[in-house]
This record gives C-alpha cells, sequence and structure tokens, in this order.
C-alpha cells in the first residue's frame, strides 16, 4: 500500500504543480500595457537597409542617440541577460535607435558581439535628432534622455506597439524601461518580465492551434 501510495504522489504531484502554475501564468502573470500603441521604427533606416517593424514583434527597444560607444556596456548586459537567452522565439528581437552618423560605431559594437552569438536580431535603425525626440515621445515614460539622445534603460513593447511594464504597487514606482547598467536590475526585474511576456503569447498560440484543429 505504501508503495502505490508513493508512486501516485510521485506521479500525482508533478501534474498539480504543473496546473497551478500555468493557471497561474494565464490568469495573473500578464505584464501591464503602460503606454499603448506608440510609434513604430519604420522611418528609421536599418544599417543592412531591411524593413525593421515593431509590429508583430516582441522587442526589447534600446535608444542610444549619438553615444553608440558608450553605451558598450549596457548592449553587453543586455546581450547576456536578455538575447542569450530568448532569440531563438520566433518573434523575439532587440532593436537599437541610434542617431544617423553612428554606423561605423554600430558595425564595431556588432562585430564584437558576433564574436559569441548570433546576432540576427540585434536590429540597429538611424535618425535624426528630431526623429528620435518624437519617437521617445510616444513612449510617454517618466524617463528622459541625456544629452546623447540616450538612455540606459531599455524598453519591452508588445506585438501591438505597446509599451509593457509594471505597475505602481506598494513597494516600486511604475516601471517603464529597466536599467541596463544594472545587471541586479537585468536579473532581478527584466529577466522575468520578459519571461512572463514570452509565456503570454506561447498560451495564446497554443490556444489558437487548439481551436484551429478543432475546426
Amino acid at each position: 500500500m505504501k508503495k502505490f501510495l508513493v508512486l501516485g504522489v510521485l506521479f500525482i504531484l508533478p501534474i498539480v504543480a504543473y496546473l497551478f502554475f500555468a493557471s497561474g501564468v494565464n490568469n495573473f502573470a500578464k505584464l501591464p500595457v503602460l503606454t499603448p500603441a506608440i510609434s513604430d521604427v519604420t522611418n528609421f533606416k536599418s544599417l543592412s537597409e531591411e524593413n525593421v517593424s515593431l509590429e508583430g514583434k516582441i522587442t526589447v527597444l534600446s535608444i542610444y542617440g549619438d553615444n553608440v560607444e558608450g553605451r558598450e556596456g549596457n548592449a553587453f548586459n543586455l546581450n547576456e541577460k536578455i538575447y542569450d537567452k530568448n532569440y531563438n522565439f520566433k518573434d523575439f528581437q532587440l532593436v537599437v535607435i541610434a542617431q544617423d552618423g553612428q554606423q561605423e560605431q554600430v558595425k564595431s559594437l556588432l562585430n564584437e558581439l558576433s564574436s559569441t552569438i548570433d546576432i540576427k536580431k540585434w536590429k540597429f535603425v538611424f535618425g535624426s535628432k528630431e526623429e528620435i525626440i518624437k519617437f521617445y515621445k510616444s513612449l510617454d515614460t517618466n524617463l528622459k534622455l541625456d544629452k546623447h539622445l540616450s538612455t540606459s534603460h531599455a524598453f519591452i513593447i508588445d506585438k501591438n506597439k505597446s509599451l509593457r511594464g509594471r505597475q505602481e504597487n506598494n513597494n516600486e514606482e511604475v516601471r517603464y524601461g529597466y536599467d541596463t547598467s544594472s545587471v541586479a536590475d537585468l536579473t532581478n526585474a527584466m529577466v522575468d518580465d520578459v519571461k512572463v511576456i514570452l509565456a503570454e503569447y506561447r498560451l495564446a498560440l497554443k490556444k489558437y492551434n487548439k481551436k484551429e484543429g478543432l475546426k
């Protein structure tokens, strides 16, 4: 009897745990929309002349302005903590907005990043000062660009071009972005939030495929 009881617990417990956490992600772990329908980056020129868009993609967005060289540390932190773990997700991309004239600095940065990982989903786009300022205003955050039109914060954008983040609660203020100069901030906040939004779309895809299969 004890043997069957132990086997039953070992068999049933993992299933119960899975159902519990799966329902938790489905019902509670939704990353809030903070700014709906921000501007797209289709008017910016890409390094490879491909068409880069936020529409239909889960995007980690950074803005380096005219300070690409000064943001190399931020890029390496993002590469290690966020990109490396998620670039195999089909609709994931990492987009960086830089000021026109920074192309050579970007090529140098990409060359360094490519020494450790496939950088095909790193997308750099270039625009004028006015275009960068106009785009950044559409994010509607409480964060400001520095004198280089740059910020250490990265942002999570969903497939509908909406800015996702954390709403204000008892422990912290509204979180519009994640400080990429802080490995702790990436590890303790952004890693989890990217997991949440990817899980959200995975669950949506499973539900869609299930419905299609029933037709």
